[in-house]
C-alpha cells in the first residue's frame, strides 16, 4: 500500500466539540476500541508518510499525550485560536520542513471509519490525473448542509459551492465534498499563503485553496468513494453512537467473512484490536474489547465482557466478567465468573460458578469449581479446590501469596490464611481455617470438636415451631424404640 507514499499527513483535530457537551476532549471519546483520532491515525499510518501532523487545539494537553502513546513518532502543531480550516493545515505545515516535495493528504480526526485503502485509492487517482489538488467525495442520499461538488460538460471538477451558497439546481446534487483532500505540497504552500479572511465567518477556508489552483490553472480533481459512510463525522453523541454501531457492523461482518460464528450480531461488540481465529463462537451479549485474543474453536458467551483477554482454543466461558487474563486451551469459565488482573487459568482448567480470582495461576487440568475468592494463589496440576475455599491473601496491610501443589485437595469451606504452602498430594479437610503449611500426603484439619448439647431447643427456645417440630420428631423416634423393645 505504499506505491503512492504521501510526504505528509495533516490531521485536523484542533475544534472544540462544543455540541459533544463533555469534559472530554471530542478526540478522544472512542467507538470500536479506539479514540476518534486514534482511528484516523491508524488509517493515515499505514500509508506510511514521511510525516505525520495532527492538529490540536482545545484540550491538546491530553490529545498530545494520548497521540505520544499510540504512535510515539507523531508530530503535532498547535492551533492557537479556530480561525478556520485553512488556518489549521497551515499550523500544521509548521511542523514539518518548509521545502519538502510531494503529495499531502489532508483530513479530519472524526472520521472513524475512513479507511486506509481508502486514502490511498485517493492518492494513486491524484498521482495517475497529475492532480495539484484532488478532492474526495461522495453521493449521499440527504445531501443537505454539504459542500456540493459542481463539474462541467465533460464530468471534470469545476467547483465546491456550499448548500448556503448553492442555487436550486446545485442543491439537487448528491455528490458532496467529503473535506478530505490532497494537496501538491508547493500548491498548498503556495495557496495558503494567499488566503484572506475576506468571508462571512472571517476564517481562513482550506477550500479556497482549492479556487486559487483552479484560477492559476492548476488541474484539479475529484475522487468518488463508494462507500459514503467513511467520510461522516462525529459531532455529537448521537452521532457517535451511530457510528459506533456502523463500525461495530462492519468489524462483525469482516469476522464472520473470515469463519467465525456470531450468533446474534445486534448484541455483539468487537472492537476492531480484538483477533479471533477460525470457528470461534460468540453467543449473545457478548463483548470483547482491548487486546482480546481467541484461538480457533473456542466458545464465547453469552452475557460476557473480556477486556484484554487471551483464550486458548477450544475454551468455553459463560456469563463472565474479566480482564488481563490468560486462558488456556481446554479450559472451562464460568458462569458468573470473575476474572480479575493477573488470572492465569492452564490447559483443561476450571474456574466455575461465582468464583472470583485474582493474580492467581492455576495449572493444567486443576479445579475451582464454584463459590471461591482465589486471590494471590498458584494452584498446581490437577489440584482441586472445594466450594466456599477462600485464600485469606490481605492482613490489612499487604498482599501474601498462597501455593497450593500439584494434585491436592482442598476441602469445601476452608479458609487458607496467607502466605501459606500446601504440598503435593495434600489434602485440607473441610471447614479447615489452615494457619500452617502443609507437607507432601498430610491432611490438616484445623476446625472445632463437634458437640450436640440435647435439650437446648427446649429450654433456649421454647415455644417456637422449631421447638415443636423437635418434640414431635422426639416422640416419634421415642415410639418407635419402644415399639422395636417390645
Amino acid at each position: 500500500m505504499t506505491s503512492h507514499r504521501p510526504a505528509a499527513v495533516v490531521i485536523m483535530a484542533a475544534g472544540m466539540g462544543t455540541r459533544m457537551k463533555s469534559a472530554i476532549p471530542k478526540m478522544l471519546h472512542e467507538i470500536g476500541g479506539r479514540s476518534l483520532v486514534g482511528h484516523v491515525l491508524v488509517a493515515s499510518r499505514a500509508l506510511d508518510p514521511e510525516h505525520l501532523v495532527v492538529v490540536v487545539g482545545s484540550g491538546r494537553d491530553l490529545v498530545e499525550a494520548h497521540l505520544k502513546a499510540l504512535d510515539p513518532d507523531v508530530k503535532t502543531a498547535v492551533q492557537e485560536q479556530q480561525l478556520g480550516t485553512g488556518d489549521a493545515v497551515r499550523a500544521g505545515l509548521s511542523a514539518v520542513p518548509q521545502d519538502f516535495d510531494g503529495s499531502v493528504i489532508v483530513t479530519s480526526g472524526d472520521v472513524p471509519l475512513l479507511e486506509a485503502e481508502t486514502l490511498h485509492e485517493l492518492v494513486a487517482d491524484h498521482d495517475k490525473q497529475g492532480n495539484a489538488v484532488t478532492v474526495l467525495t461522495a453521493h449521499v442520499p440527504d445531501p443537505t448542509g454539504y459542500g456540493r461538488i459542481i463539474t462541467g460538460a465533460d464530468g471534470s471538477f469545476e467547483a465546491i459551492v456550499e448548500h448556503k451558497d448553492a442555487s436550486p439546481e446545485q442543491r439537487l446534487v448528491d455528490e458532496i465534498n467529503a473535506g478530505i483532500y490532497v494537496f501538491d505540497a508547493a500548491t498548498l504552500r503556495d495557496g495558503l499563503s494567499r488566503l484572506t479572511t475576506d468571508n462571512a465567518q472571517g476564517e481562513l477556508y482550506l477550500t479556497d485553496v482549492i479556487g486559487i489552483a483552479k484560477g492559476d490553472g492548476k488541474r484539479v480533481g475529484a475522487h468518488v468513494t463508494p462507500d459514503a459512510m467513511q467520510t461522516e463525522g462525529v459531532n455529537d453523541r448521537i452521532q457517535l453512537a451511530q457510528l459506533g454501531a456502523e463500525l461495530n457492523r462492519r468489524t462483525l461482518t469482516r469476522h464472520m467473512r473470515e469463519g467465525v460464528t456470531v450468533v446474534d450480531p445486534n448484541t455483539t461488540w468487537v472492537d476492531q484490536t480484538v483477533e479471533l481465529a477460525r470457528d470461534v463462537t460468540l453467543l449473545p451479549n457478548t463483548q470483547l474489547h482491548g487486546t482480546t485474543t481467541v484461538e480457533a474453536g473456542a466458545t464465547i458467551g453469552p452475557d460476557t465482557t473480556l477486556t484484554n483477554v487471551t483464550i486458548g482454543a477450544g475454551a468455553t466461558i459463560v456469563r463472565t466478567h474479566g480482564s488481563d487474563a490468560e486462558i488456556g486451551a481446554g479450559a472451562s469459565v464460568g458462569p458468573f465468573a470473575y476474572l480479575r488482573p493477573g488470572t492465569k487459568l492452564g490447559v483443561k482448567g476450571k474456574i466455575g460458578t461465582f468464583v472470583e480470582t485474582k493474580n492467581s495461576t492455576i495449572g493444567d487440568g486443576a479445579k475451582v469449581p464454584h463459590l471461591t475468592y482465589a486471590g494471590d494463589a498458584t494452584i498446581g496440576e490437577g489440584a482441586n479446590i472445594g466450594a466456599g475455599t477462600i485464600f485469606a491473601n490481605y492482613d490489612g496491610v499487604a498482599k501474601h501469596p498462597t501455593h497450593v501443589g500439584k494434585h491436592s485437595f482442598i476441602g469445601s469451606n476452608s479458609v487458607i490464611v496467607a502466605p501459606r504452602t500446601i504440598a503435593d498430594g495434600a489434602y485440607l479437610a473441610a471447614g479447615t481455617a489452615l494457619t500452617e503449611d502443609v507437607g507432601p500426603g498430610e491432611i490438616a484439619v484445623a476446625r472445632g470438636r463437634q458437640r450436640n448439647i440435647k435439650g437446648w431447643v427446649a429450654r433456649k427456645r421454647a415455644g417456637t415451631k422449631t421447638a415443636a417440630a423437635a418434640e414431635a420428631a422426639q416422640a416419634q423416634a421415642d415410639a418407635g424404640t419402644s415399639g422395636e423393645q417390645q
